[in-house]
C-alpha cells in the first residue's frame, strides 16, 4: 500500500546536528544527545526514514561524519538518505557502504550532475537520489532521463507537478501543521517541521490521517472487541527482542492499554497490582517499541515484538527469564545465537588475552596472518566441494567462518552488520 512518510533531517557539521544548512540552530541544545541518540529516537518516535545532510568540509571533517553515518545505521532499523559531501564517486560508494539506502547528489554542484549517470549506472538508479532546485529544469530532465529514484527538496518548495517516470519528490516543510504533504506528486515530507528531538511523529501521523491521508502508522487488523479475556478482562502479552526472539517478559493488557500502544507504538500494559496503566519505561527509561504485535489461534495471547531500551526486568536483567529451573544438555540450533556466542568468545580474546590461544596468536600476528588464513581457508573449501563426502566441507566452512570472525572482529565489524546488509539485499 502506498503510504506518505515521514522523513526527519539532520544537518551533520562537526559532530553536531543542526536544523537547516545555515547551521544556525541546534536540533537539541543538550550536548550529551548524539547523533545517533537522535537518530534513534526519530526512529522509536515514528519516522519512516531519516536523511542526514554531511555539512563536512575537509577529508577528516569527512571521514568523521562516515564515521557517525555508520553507527546511526547500526543503531536503526529504518532505511537511511546521505547527501552533502559528494565531490567524487568514492563518496557515493562511501555513503552507501555506511548503511544509506539512498545516496543524495546536489544539483548545485555541477561535478554531481557530471557523474549522475556513472554513479546511476555503477551502483543501482534506486541508490540515487538528487537535491534540487525547481528553477534548474536541466538538471531535473538529466535526472529523468536516468530514471533516479527521487527528488528530494530541501531548500525551496517544488512546484513541479505530478509523478513522472515513478520520481519521488520529497517536499520539505517548516512547519508540521504544513499541508503541502497533500499534494499528489509529495510522496514524503521533511525538514525542521518533522525534525524536532522528541517530537512525537506517531501524532503527527494521526493528525494527517484524520485528514484522509495514508501514512504508515499501527492499526490492529482485529478489533479489541474480538479478543478473548482472562475474567479480569485482560489479555497476557509475551514480549520478545525483535531481533533475537528472545523472550523478555509477560504483562498484560486491557482495551486501554492495547488501543494506546498501537497509537504511540511504545508497549503500554495494565499494572494488575496498581489497577492502573503503565507504560514500560516511563519512570526508568527502559522503552519497549513495538515492531509487530501478533494474536495466537485462540485470540488469547498477544506475542509483542519490540526493540527493548535497556533491561525489561526490573532487577535490572535483560529478560525477566533470568533463573533456569531445569535443562537438558542439548547443542544450540539458533544459527545467529551461535555465531554470536562464537563471536563473544573471539572478542573476549582480544580485551583478555590467554596464554597458548589460537586467537591471541593471530591477533598477535596481525591482519595479514588472518587474511592469509582467510585465503588459505577459502581453498580447503573449494577442494573440499570436489569430495562427494559433505562432512569435509561442513568442516572447512566451519574453519573459514572462524577466520572470518578473527577479521570481523579486527575491523569491528558484527554479525548484526552482516545480516543488516544481507537483508538489505
Amino acid at each position: 500500500m502506498s503510504y506518505k512518510k515521514i522523513i526527519p533531517v539532520i544537518f551533520l557539521k562537526d559532530e553536531k546536528c543542526y536544523t537547516t544548512y545555515q547551521c544556525n540552530q541546534l536540533i537539541t541544545e543538550d550536548s550529551s544527545v548524539c547523533a545517533v541518540d537522535i537518530a534513534e529516537s526519530y526512529q522509536n518516535k515514528g519516522a519512516d526514514e531519516i536523511m542526514i545532510i554531511d555539512l563536512s568540509y575537509d577529508d577528516a571533517s569527512h571521514d568523521k561524519a562516515i564515521s557517525i553515518i555508520r553507527e546511526i545505521s547500526k543503531r536503526v532499523d529504518i532505511p537511511l538518505l546521505v547527501g552533502g559531501n559528494v565531490n567524487r564517486v568514492e563518496d557515493v560508494k562511501k555513503y552507501l557502504y555506511a548503511g544509506a539506502r539512498m545516496a543524495l547528489l546536489d544539483n548545485d554542484r555541477e561535478s554531481n550532475m557530471l557523474m549522475l549517470k556513472e554513479v546511476a549506472d555503477r551502483f543501482g538508479k534506486e541508490k540515487i537520489g538528487m537535491i534540487v532546485n525547481k528553477e534548474d529544469a536541466d538538471s531535473i530532465n538529466l535526472a529523468k532521463d536516468n530514471k533516479i529514484a527521487a527528488f528530494v527538496a530541501l531548500r525551496e518548495e517544488i512546484v513541479f507537478s505530478g509523478k513522472n517516470n515513478d520520481m519521488e519528490w520529497i517536499q520539505s516543510i517548516s512547519d508540521a501543521s504544513d499541508d503541502s504533504i497533500q499534494k499528489e506528486y509529495v510522496t514524503a515530507v521533511t525538514g525542521p517541521g518533522v525534525s524536532g528531538y522528541g517530537f512525537e511523529l506517531m501524532g503527527l501521523k494521526d493528525t494527517y490521517a484524520s485528514k484522509g491521508i495514508t501514512v504508515n502508522r499501527f492499526e490492529s487488523s482485529i478489533p479489541f472487541s474480538e479478543f478473548k479475556l482472562n475474567p479480569d478482562g485482560l489479555i497476557p502479552v509475551v514480549v520478545q527482542d525483535y531481533k533475537t526472539d528472545e523472550v523478555l517478559m509477560v504483562a498484560y493488557m486491557n482495551e486501554e492499554a492495547f488501543c494506546q500502544t498501537v497509537k504511540t507504538g511504545i508497549m503500554t500494559y495494565y499494572s494488575r497490582s496498581r489497577q492502573e496503566l503503565w507504560v514500560k519505561g516511563l519512570t526508568s527509561g527502559h522503552f519497549q517499541y513495538v515492531m509487530s504485535l501478533d494474536i495466537d489461534c485462540d485470540n488469547d495471547t498477544l506475542l509483542a515484538k519490540v526493540k527493548q531500551i535497556g533491561a525489561a526486568c526490573h532487577t535490572g536483567n535483560r529478560s525477566c527469564f533470568y533463573r533456569n529451573l531445569v535443562k537438558k544438555d542439548i547443542p544450540e540450533t539458533n544459527p545467529l545465537k551461535i555465531l554470536n556466542d562464537v563471536m563473544n568468545v573471539i572478542l573476549d580474546r582480544k580485551i583478555h588475552p590467554k596464554e597458548g590461544s589460537y586467537t591471541n596468536y593471530l591477533f598477535d600476528k596481525g591482519i595479514d596472518k588472518i587474511l592469509k588464513k582467510c585465503g588459505e581457508e577459502a581453498t580447503e573449501i573449494v577442494i573440499a566441494a570436489k569430495n562427494p563426502d559433505p562432512e569435509e566441507i561442513k568442516y572447512e566452512i566451519s574453519d573459514f567462518l572462524y577466520h572470518v570472525m578473527v577479521l570481523m572482529a579486527v575491523k569491528d565489524v558484527t554479525w548484526d552488520d552482516i545480516m543488516k546488509e544481507l537483508a538489505n539485499r
